[in-house]
Formats: structure tokens, C-alpha cells, sequence
């Protein structure tokens, strides 16, 4: 068994008018490679700041944070976007979808970014694309399509380019439980089709109910960790 993701005594502690409010405190995990894990806490417990800090959009006070073997904290900002760029995909709950691109010019932009030709995008953007079930739908933008739609080309867009790991911040959160059921059954399809590792960050038990490994967070800290059986 590897090791995508190791975070080792990370604090964390964010001033709030008077008050110090610890976020992380000496919280440590290890995520196996291909592992499927479900981050839960209150409002406030600390698991968008542990998703953040391993997707290195955060840095904590202190501790460390490795994903697929190499220490991120300590990135400068260039090697920073790098990693991300090339080892994580991002699915946030507000989409982050580009309004006046199409579903495909979305799913291709990341691609583009990193310099792969227009006909690899353009046969990779459509494969994705029928795989997440919008076939038919590649031209439309953002505006003309459900929160459904916009979330699944949120989720072809973070693992068109198959990154070790894919980090979700509250993703069915403006999600019917319909909607909510099929992106999570999709996020274990392609967990299972291409061992990319899903670490989910969410407070929706429908979602806690679908994973592997459910850790409960309280006050910066692990209180739970949890191996199940998914409905």
C-alpha cells in the first residue's frame, strides 16, 4: 500500500475578533493511494482547512503535508501551482465554472493550460464528458444548464487530465438528493475505473453514507475514523 496523501501534526489557528480559533491541532492522517474518504466535522471543525491545507491553497503553522511523496508546505509559490496544476483536481461547491466558456471549453482550460495539443483536449474533453453523462450537452454554458450539470462538468474538469487526487469541498451541498446520489455514485466509479485518490470535505450525511473511510473531525482534531461498507 502507498501513501497519497500524509499530514503530520498539522496546526493551525485563525485570530477571530479577540479570539484564537484552532482549526487544526496536531491533527496527523495518511490516505492511501486510491482510497475514498469522506472529511466530516461541524461548522467549524476543521475539515476545509485540512482540505486546504493538503490541496496547498493553505499553509499551516506548523506540521507537515505530502502528497504523493513530496512535501508541500514548504513549496515556493511557482512549485506550488506546478503540483497542483499536474497532481490535484479541485472540485469546490460554488463550480468555479468559467461563465463564457462552453461545458467542454471549461473541461478543456486546465488542459490548456498545461500545454497539451488542441486534438489531445478536444478527444479527452469529450470522453470525459460522455463518461460523467453529458454527451450532448458539450456546447451549452454554465447558464444554460442545471446545478447537476454544472457540478458534473466541475468533476470532468478536475480528473480529465487524471490527477493522483482529486479534492472535494462540500460538493452536493446545492445538490438535490437525486443529484447528490448520482455525483457520488460517479465520484466512485472513478475512483474504482482509474484508483484516483477522493478525499470529500462535507457535513451531508447522504454523502458520509457512500464512502469507505469516514473520519469525524471536532475542533481541529480527529474524534472518529471509521471503515464502512458503502450503500
Amino acid at each position: 500500500m502507498t501513501i497519497a496523501v500524509k499530514c503530520i501534526e498539522l496546526c493551525k489557528t485563525y485570530r477571530q475578533g479577540d479570539t484564537d480559533i484552532k482549526a487544526l491541532d496536531h491533527l496527523s492522517i495518511d490516505v492511501e493511494t486510491g482510497g475514498f474518504v469522506c472529511l466530516s466535522s461541524p461548522s467549524g471543525g476543521g475539515k476545509t482547512t485540512l482540505l486546504n491545507a493538503i490541496g496547498g491553497l493553505d499553509k499551516p503553522d506548523s506540521g507537515e503535508v505530502w502528497v504523493s511523496g513530496q512535501r508541500i508546505d514548504q513549496l515556493g509559490k511557482a512549485a506550488l501551482a506546478d503540483l497542483r496544476l499536474r497532481e490535484i483536481g479541485f472540485v469546490f461547491q460554488a463550480y468555479n465554472l468559467i461563465p463564457v466558456l462552453s461545458a467542454r471549453e471549461n473541461v478543456e482550460f486546465v488542459m490548456q493550460v498545461q500545454g497539451v495539443s488542441t486534438d489531445e483536449r478536444r478527444q479527452k474533453s469529450q470522453a470525459i464528458l460522455e463518461e460523467v453523462g453529458l454527451k450532448g450537452l458539450e456546447d451549452r454554458r454554465p447558464a444554460q444548464m442545471s446545478g447537476g450539470q454544472q457540478q458534473r462538468v466541475a468533476v470532468a474538469r478536475a480528473v480529465v487530465s487524471r490527477p493522483a487526487l482529486v479534492l472535494a469541498d462540500e460538493p452536493t451541498a446545492n445538490l438535490d438528493s437525486k443529484t447528490s446520489d448520482a455525483l457520488m455514485d460517479l465520484f466512485s466509479e472513478l475512483n474504482e475505473r482509474h484508483q484516483t485518490t477522493f478525499i470529500i470535505a462535507t457535513h451531508d450525511r447522504r454523502v458520509m453514507a457512500h464512502v469507505p473511510r469516514l473520519i469525524k473531525m471536532l475542533d481541529g482534531r480527529i474524534v472518529d475514523d471509521i471503515a464502512q461498507t458503502p450503500v
